[in-house]
């Protein structure tokens, strides 16, 4: 008899959806359902990745829909769907466009898998997680967004590429919100134990800085049609996988929250710790003044965006 998979819904069959799907898939412990509104896509991808499974050595069951009944009773759904970015174009501009879609979506899910754990990819980020947590009626610890991950892991490769390291012995803690108001701790960031601050000068410190806040729009300027899709997709497997396994994680996510820190009923981006439950545990860091008033500052430009969806 075959054993029981965990089930993973990805809502959104696009570039991030695909590739977190995919990445699901490859790991074996979790059956996969991909939804998407465009006839065939779904269907088409999942087929591929289906066929896939052979060679990688991998039993999941991959199905791609366009109804969202095939969702029913999933463990975790990880949401995507809404209108990436254009060359020009901020986060903050997508806020009204995606909100009626998330809206549509987070509908769905609770309808169907009302225990689930929600996983936020949309942008912009952290408003958009706020949204689902408003719809949805959840706990703060069943819906939550990916950033962080994505945000440390460009901070980590960039640091590795100037010291010509491996990017394993990098470790970064970039907190706040996902994009222009994102907070890297650098006092934090080490190179095999070694604070970067005694590897690199700080104009090269705050070069890197300054390359990781705007790493969403490189990619998106050099791909000129679309944005990034690798990194996003397998950062929120990565969450997925320390849900599914009970791992204990401690990662960098988009959370409410409610006292920690010193700000209330936002969501933004700090450490915490992932288990079976979902957020098991929020860390709190202990910050200077100066990265206190800019965490508060980041907060403060996703309560900027909550006006503007009015929640």
């Amino acid at each position: 008899m075959r054993r029981r998979y965990a089930k993973v819904s990805i809502i959104g069959a696009g570039n991030v959806g695909a590739t977190c799907a995919f990445r699901i898939a490859e790991k074996g412990y979790a059956d996969v359902v991909l939804i998407d509104i465009v006839e065939g896509l779904p269907q088409g991808k999942g087929l591929d990745m289906l066929e896939a499974t052979p060679i990688i050595g991998s039993d999941a069951r991959i199905i791609g829909s366009n109804r969202y009944e095939e969702t029913a009773n999933s463990d975790i759904v990880v949401i995507t769907s809404g209108v990436a970015r254009k060359p020009g174009m901020s986060r903050d501009d997508l806020v009204l466009t995606n909100k009626k879609i998330v809206q549509e979506v987070v509908a769905q899910v609770v309808q169907y898998s009302p225990d689930c754990i929600i996983i936020m990819v949309t942008n912009p980020l952290d408003a958009m997680t706020q949204l689902a947590l408003h719809l949805s009626k959840f706990p703060r610890s069943r819906v939550f967004g990916q950033s962080g991950i994505l945000d440390s892991a460009r901070f980590r490769t960039f640091i590795a590429q100037e010291l010509d390291v491996s990017v394993e012995d990098v470790f970064t803690c970039v907190l706040g919100g996902h994009g222009d108001t994102m907070v890297p701790l650098t006092r934090l960031c080490t190179v095999g134990g070694v604070p970067i601050s005694e590897l690199l000068p700080k104009e090269k410190i705050d070069s890197l800085v300054e390359r990781t806040v705007k790493g969403g729009g490189e990619i998106v300027a050099l791909l000129k049609t679309g944005s990034a899709f690798y990194a996003p997709g397998v950062a929120t497997a990565q969450m997925v996988d320390a849900i599914i396994l009970d791992r204990k994680k401690i990662l960098p996510c988009a959370v409410r929250l409610d006292g920690e820190y010193g700000i209330s009923g936002v969501v933004v981006g700090v450490p915490v710790k992932l288990g079976k439950n979902g957020i098991e545990q929020i860390i709190e860091l202990k910050l200077t003044p100066e990265e206190s008033a800019s965490l508060r500052r980041s907060a403060a430009a996703v309560q900027e965006l909550l006006k503007v969806m009015q929640i």
